[in-house]
């Protein structure tokens, strides 16, 4: 069988270049003004000799092209040239791709033509990342995950190789905010942690991405709520010349993809995906065995020149059981994760429709939308349902949105404006074993929440002095109704301000300077008491973040550019835990939810640092990418004392390579260099006692010396190589993804148990209410090879 399985792959080998065959482009060129189509206008291959132009309706069909990852150069007298997103051409297919251009606002007597791969924007001219299709396909240990990928660009943190949570210039997992094509959606990942944004595996297909905008500052004003972070993913339409069937088996998933077109005015695109990483995980003997599912759809309908229609659907099925054959045959380490982690099953969807209608000088949006978040966990007492609870928690967040958005396209500058209403709902049923005055006692608590949010936003920009200065103005507020506070929208004012100088024509000047609001959880929100009480409500706010950054970018030609920007970022208002003192900023990187608790809105916060980065661009099929972060992230606590965040590892490093070989061939490494995190040190005391262990089966942090010590330093090396057969009806692309692949060591913070090694309790020698404890080693060094296989038909 072995011989066969070798056989037929260097058959596949050899005749894969006899069978490769040249692809097609087609598309449609319209104005951003009006959605008119633009006839003779100029369509180029960037880096080749092919192109055409556009037809009387604004149509082009580019053949002969070769397989691979290309982006479109367009021009047309009176308006910008204008580069398109990347798109992916496959042999004896046609692939699709829509461009609008803006016009030009200026008429120069002579317009010299050069244009560029970075594109800048005056409302966001630092702090803003763009990932092309390539990256997303072909990046080196993100295994085609859009929350791993993100973990790459400068800023961005990863608190856990296995995790999906977004740590920004220091900033928390809970200060980032999601727009799937201007529709915002709450959760991008599998198994989120409710009132933050991370989880394991995201739940966004790949399949869907176009293009991902990724701004660490210099947020637009029409995207409140990010205090570290937007994400703006856009996903293309679905193929229009025929049903096109994708099947995806990846490192934990099978996924299934159709599109096509609805007639001539629409098309359509849809995808479900399921896990099997259940069966790796325990083949692998982790005591935690997750389950997911997720689905995905578009549709486009383009009614008419002037009126278009976009809906959209996202949603996941995710449980987290536990691998209970390991508490008699698994380690000591893996006994004490399933003697704490509870069981988990969580859902959430997000429906929405956005309606644009292209006026004379204006274009009008409108976005309506729902999104619920179900999430579930329950812990037995010895993994036992026979055995009783020790704790069991089961909330819901639903929200309903309309957005209005105009923007202008008929004066001198730029200008838009709109606002939104939002309604939103939280419930909560839970019920904690607790220990009062020597014995267990079962508390059970029920609470509810709902309260009606609004937003209004302003931003215009303008060019001066031949185009070389650039000057945006923003403008947003924020209030709901969940208390007078936080009603009124004066204290939440955000106004915002961006430069850009063109110093000389390879070298430019970029600040901004922004104060930005974000609400709290709906976890914080509403949470209640066991004495039937909301403390929360009356105390909460906005958390306020003031925000300066300076940069410089040097672009010498089309394909290189370095750049460095210096940033501050200074909180106010921050939750800080009535129970242990410190900063909610810390927290939201586990399973399960942050913020049910009792807190104070009076911690302050700063995080600055320093970012570089160096890049070169499609150049000789060489792409590589160098970014370095130097930082520091502190919050107060109780005491008004600054601490390290969790997220404070003070250096990252990011190494990236990607090189098309040829035949279709594709190669990309990504070293990655993390500084030591801070960690607290176990509370002796509290973690002794035999009573307060048996509610939580592990130790107590000390949070009076919290983050007062540090792990050493992290780095690892990801590789991928992909290979690529094109057939007559049909592409098929192999690939083999090998993350640390040189198995570097992990170490993490220091676990304890109350077990000796053949498993018997450690009691204490005078007192038997109390325990010892023994260290474990928490030491992991692990590879994780993936053999991937994508097909389209």
């Amino acid at each position: 069988m072995r011989h066969l399985y070798y056989s037929l792959l260097l058959l596949l080998l050899s005749v894969s270049s006899l069978l490769a065959q040249q692809g097609t482009i087609k598309g449609r060129v319209y104005s951003a003004r009006n959605n008119e189509p633009l006839e003779f206008a100029t369509v180029q291959v960037q880096g080749m000799e092919l192109g055409g132009r556009t037809d009387l309706e604004g149509r082009f069909v580019i053949t002969g092209v070769k397989p691979g990852f290309v982006r479109l150069i367009v021009r047309m007298v009176g308006y910008e040239t204008t580069l398109s997103a990347e798109l992916q051409v496959l042999g004896n297919q046609t692939s699709f791709m829509d461009i609008a251009l803006s016009e030009e606002a200026t008429s120069l007597k002579e317009v010299l033509v050069r244009p560029k791969l970075f594109l800048k924007r005056a409302e966001s001219p630092l702090s803003l990342q763009t990932l092309g299709l390539k990256q997303i396909e072909k990046s080196a240990g993100a295994n085609r995950d859009v929350s791993k990928l993100v973990q790459t660009l400068p800023g961005v943190g990863a608190t856990d190789p296995n995790r999906n949570d977004l740590i920004v210039r220091g900033g928390g997992p809970s200060e980032n905010v999601f727009y799937l094509d201007g529709i915002e959606i709450p959760v991008i990942n599998h198994f989120a942690t409710q009132g933050a944004s991370g989880g394991v595996v995201g739940m966004i297909n790949p399949d869907f991405v176009r293009e991902i905008n990724f701004y660490s500052g210099a947020f637009p004003a029409s995207r409140p709520g990010a205090l570290s972070s937007v994400m703006e993913i856009k996903q293309r339409d679905g193929d229009a010349d025929r049903m096109h069937f994708k099947a995806s088996v990846g490192a934990s998933d099978a996924a299934l993809t159709v599109e096509g077109p609805l007639g001539s005015k629409a098309s359509f695109i849809a995808s479900a995906r399921q896990s099997y990483l259940q069966w790796l995980f325990k083949a692998i003997k982790l005591p935690f065995l997750p389950t997911y599912n997720d689905f995905q759809l578009k549709y486009k309908c383009r009614l008419d020149a002037q009126h278009e229609l976009t809906l959209i659907g996202i949603g996941a099925l995710d449980n987290m059981s536990l691998n209970t054959q390991l508490q008699t045959t698994g380690t000591e380490v893996q006994r004490y994760i399933l003697g704490y982690l509870p069981e988990y099953r969580q859902w959430n969807y997000t429906v929405g429709a956005v309606y644009k209608h292209y006026a004379r000088g204006h274009v009008d949006s409108w976005t309506l939308s729902r999104n619920m978040l179900r999430n579930r966990g329950v812990k037995y007492q010895g993994n036992d349902p026979a055995a009783g609870k020790l704790s069991e928690y089961q909330s819901d967040e639903t929200e309903n949105k309309l957005r209005y958005e105009r923007v202008y396209t008929s004066l001198p500058f730029k200008l838009s404006l709109g606002a939104g209403l939002r309604y939103a709902s939280y419930s909560n049923e839970s019920e904690r074993l607790t220990l009062e005055a020597g014995r267990f006692v079962s508390r059970s608590t029920s609470a509810e929440a709902r309260l009606f949010a609004y937003t209004a936003f302003a931003q215009a920009s303008d060019e001066y002095l031949d185009r070389r200065l650039k000057v945006a103005l923003g403008l947003n507020l924020v209030g709901n109704t969940l208390n007078a506070r936080m009603s009124n929208p004066l204290p939440q004012l955000s106004p915002r301000l961006s430069l850009s100088f063109a110093l000389t024509e390879d070298i430019d000047l970029n600040a901004n300077l922004g104060r930005y609001a974000m609400r709290p959880s709906y976890t914080l929100m509403g949470y209640r008491a066991s004495d039937g009480s909301y403390p929360n409500q009356e105390r909460l706010g906005y958390i306020i973040s003031h925000q300066a950054v300076l940069g410089a970018e040097y672009h010498p030609g089309d394909y290189l550019r370095f750049s460095a920007e210096g940033f501050y970022k200074a909180y106010s208002g921050y939750p800080i835990s009535e129970l242990e003192g410190v900063s909610l900023s810390s927290k939201g990187t586990e399973y399960g939810q942050v913020g049910d608790e009792a807190v104070e809105s009076t911690g302050l916060g700063r995080a600055y640092g320093l970012e570089l980065v160096a890049r070169l661009s499609p150049w000789r099929q060489l792409s590589a990418t160098a970014t370095y972060t130097l930082f520091r992230s502190e919050f107060t606590d109780r005491a008004g004392v600054y601490r390290p965040s969790s997220w404070d590892t003070q250096q990252m490093l990011n190494l990236l390579l990607s090189y098309r070989l040829g035949k279709s061939w594709y190669l990309s490494a990504r070293w990655r260099y993390i500084g030591g995190a801070p960690y607290t040190p176990v509370d002796m005391e509290r973690s002794t006692d035999r009573a307060a262990w048996a509610l939580t089966h592990r130790a107590y942090p000390d949070y009076a010396r919290f983050n007062t010590l540090r792990l050493p330093d992290k780095h690892q090396l990801d590789l991928r190589l992909d290979k690529e057969f094109y057939f007559k009806r049909w592409m098929l692309n192999l690939y083999v993804d090998v993350q640390n692949a040189y198995l570097s060591g992990t170490v993490n913070a220091p676990v304890y148990t109350n077990l000796d090694p053949s498993g018997r309790l450690m009691e204490h020698p005078t007192d038997p209410s109390r325990q010892q404890l023994r260290q474990l080693d928490y030491y992991s060094r692990l590879v994780l090879p993936t053999l991937g296989l994508i097909a389209k038909f």
